[in-house]
C-alpha cells in the first residue's frame, strides 16, 4: 500500500472516530437532559445495582446515565479525549474494545459494589479508553502510540487517583473498567504477521547476511516500519 494511500486511510478513520465521539457524547447530553427533567430517576432506574438481577442489563444503560451537571461535565472532557485516541486507529476495533471495558466496568462494580448503592456516570469508560489508550502502543508496536500513551499517563496523572478506594466514587466501575482497557488493548492488539520472509536454507553463496528485497515492506516493529509510519503521519 502506498504512503499516500496509508494517510488516507488513518485521515478517514481519524475523522470517523472525532464524529462517533461528537455523537457520543451528544447522546449521553440528551440523555441528561431527560434525566434532569425526571429528577433523575433514569439513574436510579437504570443504574447498577450490585448484587440485583433484574438490574443487570444497567450495565449497558449505566454510562448512559449521570447525577449531575457536574458529573456529566466532569466525565465530558476525559471522555471525548481519550475516546478520540482509542478510536483514531479504527472504529470498529473502538466499538469492540468498547463493549468489552462497559462489560468489565459494569460486571466488576456489580459483582463488588455495596449493595446498598446505585451506580451510574461514564466514567468507567473514561478509565477503561485511558487504559487502553496506554497500552495499545506497547501491544500494536506503534511508536506513535507510545509516545500518545507515555504524554497521556503524565498529563492525567491524577486520574489514577481515582482507582483508590473512595467513599461516595465509584471506584470499582473505575478500576475495572481500567483493567478492561488494558485487556482491550490485548485482545485487540494488531495481529499482523511477525518475522522477516526468506528462506530457511540460510544464505545463497555469495550473499550478504541482511540483505533484503528494496521493495519488502519492513517487518513490524522494525525501526524501519516505525519511521515509515512517523513520515505516514507528517511528522
Amino acid at each position: 500500500m502506498s504512503d499516500g494511500r496509508t494517510a488516507e486511510i488513518m485521515i478517514a478513520e481519524a475523522r470517523k472516530a472525532f464524529w462517533v465521539m461528537v455523537g457520543f457524547l451528544g447522546l449521553i447530553w440528551v440523555v441528561q437532559l431527560a434525566n434532569w427533567a425526571a429528577d433523575y430517576s433514569l439513574s436510579y432506574s437504570y443504574g447498577i445495582r450490585p448484587w440485583d438481577l433484574d438490574a443487570l442489563p444497567g450495565i449497558v444503560s449505566a454510562p448512559l446515565l449521570h447525577w449531575s451537571w457536574a458529573h456529566i461535565e466532569g466525565n465530558s472532557g476525559p471522555l471525548f479525549i481519550f475516546g478520540f485516541l482509542a478510536a483514531y486507529r479504527g472504529v470498529r476495533r473502538f466499538l469492540g474494545v468498547t463493549g468489552l471495558i462497559a462489560v468489565a466496568s459494569g460486571l466488576g462494580s456489580w459483582f463488588t459494589a455495596d449493595s446498598a448503592t446505585v451506580g451510574a456516570g461514564a466514567s468507567g469508560l473514561v478509565f477503561g479508553y485511558f487504559g487502553y489508550v496506554l497500552v495499545r502502543g506497547a501491544f500494536d508496536r506503534h511508536l506513535i502510540d507510545i509516545v500518545i500513551g507515555l504524554v497521556m499517563g503524565l498529563c492525567f496523572a491524577y486520574q489514577f487517583a481515582g482507582l483508590l478506594p473512595a467513599e461516595g466514587i465509584g471506584w470499582q466501575a473505575h478500576v475495572f473498567g481500567f483493567a478492561g482497557g488494558i485487556l482491550g488493548g490485548y485482545l485487540f492488539r494488531d495481529r499482523r504477521a511477525k518475522g522477516v520472509t526468506g528462506s530457511t536454507g540460510g544464505s545463497a553463496p555469495g550473499s550478504t547476511a541482511g540483505n533484503a528485497d528494496p521493495g519488502t515492506p519492513a517487518p513490524p516493529g522494525s525501526r524501519a516500519a516505525l519511521l515509515k509510519e512517523i513520515e505516514d503521519l507528517g511528522l
